[in-house]
């Protein structure tokens, strides 16, 4: 969904019967959501959110066929495979795995609803996890670890006392009090906006990392072509614990 109002953009998965899950369709609609945003002369800023309050995205919809080498460029990812100039606030609104971790990550700042929780769960399934390669820009290198490897979640709580999370608030007062940070940045200067935005993501944020997702994608080419990528998927298809073959 797409929504302007006062200068700001609302951008919504709306699949809350999947978790806000991204199938073929839904990351379409988010290239076109993006684009047009950046299109839209009326659109300062944009808050970027899930339908519901269980989960903002649960990353793709493993329900699809997916087996096969996964490349970046074909998700709607901000500064990768998307050129956003105007700044982005990530309203998670429940569960943010995965793919829904990394929205999160791309966007400029993040308010959580206190019920929120942040995972990487790829290595549980069977996948890989070369976006996260510039995670350390924005948490310590022990916690990005942690994280990748165990596929355990991290609490609203401690993702805000590590500095992922700019706010956490109650699940209630979420999308309001995202709005009114929105209507503070609308209320500025729009160029003087997009210089702060641009001068923090070019020396401070994941961008100015040397080593680029897309570097990191060879890492995982194996991964998502094994034996063990279809089990995982099978495995969660079938609601049973994968049995890994390490191939």
């Amino acid at each position: 969904l797409y929504d302007v109002a006062d200068g700001i953009a609302t951008i919504t998965l709306n699949r809350p019967e999947k978790l806000n899950a991204l199938n073929k369709a839904a990351v379409a609609e988010l290239f076109t959501a993006w684009q047009r945003f950046e299109q839209d002369r009326e659109a300062l800023v944009a808050v970027f959110t899930g339908a519901g309050d269980r989960a903002l995205c649960v990353g793709r919809d493993l329900s699809e066929p997916t087996h096969g080498e996964f490349k970046l460029q074909s998700f709607p990812i901000i500064g990768l495979s998307v050129e956003v100039t105007k700044p982005t606030i990530a309203a998670v609104n429940g569960m943010a795995l995965g793919g829904g971790f990394l929205f999160a990550q791309m966007c400029d700042l993040c308010i959580a609803a206190d019920h929120a929780s942040f995972s990487i769960p790829e290595a549980r399934l069977g996948r890989g996890a070369a976006w996260a390669a510039q995670l350390s820009a924005l948490l310590p290198p022990r916690v990005v670890m942690q994280m990748l490897v165990t596929g355990l979640p991290m609490t609203a709580t401690r993702m805000y006392e590590l500095g992922f999370v700019n706010e956490v608030v109650p699940r209630a007062e979420l999308q309001a009090h995202a709005r009114t940070i929105a209507g503070a940045i609308a209320a500025n200067a729009p160029l003087s906006v997009r210089a702060c935005r641009k001068m923090v993501r070019t020396f401070y944020t994941p961008q100015a990392m040397p080593l680029d997702p897309t570097s990191a994608e060879a890492l995982f080419a194996h991964v998502y072509l094994s034996e063990d990528a279809r089990e995982g998927q099978l495995a969660f298809q079938q609601k049973r614990k994968p049995v890994w073959q390490a191939r």
